[in-house]
């Protein structure tokens, strides 16, 4: 089981830009895939983006064009580049590793994005 740490959410304006990083107590190049969930008040967690070991992404239909998803390999750390924020963006943000195809994920304690003027 990998340990994982998310920092960098805040409250910030609605068009405004934030980075989360979510540190990995372990290797995330040995890991199958890693991704950031999101989850608003009354609604259930969603996958906003995802990258695999060999660096493919994957985005919701929501924040495609708008969010970016890397991962520093050197320093276990994958990160969630938002801009173009929109207040309903706000929620509790979710780093998850996933460290073989059929494992069941690891999650950080969450971190969270308000995006309101």
């Amino acid at each position: 089981q990998v340990q994982l740490v998310e920092s960098g959410g805040d409250w910030v304006q609605p068009g405004g830009s934030l980075r989360l990083s979510c540190a990995a107590s372990g290797s995330i190049s040995s890991m199958y895939s890693m991704a950031w969930y999101r989850q608003a008040p009354g609604k259930q967690r969603e996958m906003v983006a995802s990258i695999s070991r060999s660096g493919s992404t994957n985005y919701a239909d929501s924040v495609n064009g708008r969010f970016t998803i890397t991962g520093d390999n050197a320093k276990n750390t994958v990160y969630l580049q938002m801009t173009s924020l929109k207040p309903e963006d706000t929620a509790v943000y979710f780093c998850s590793g996933r460290k073989f195809l059929f494992s069941s994920l690891d999650w950080g304690q969450g971190t969270q994005v308000t995006v309101s003027s």
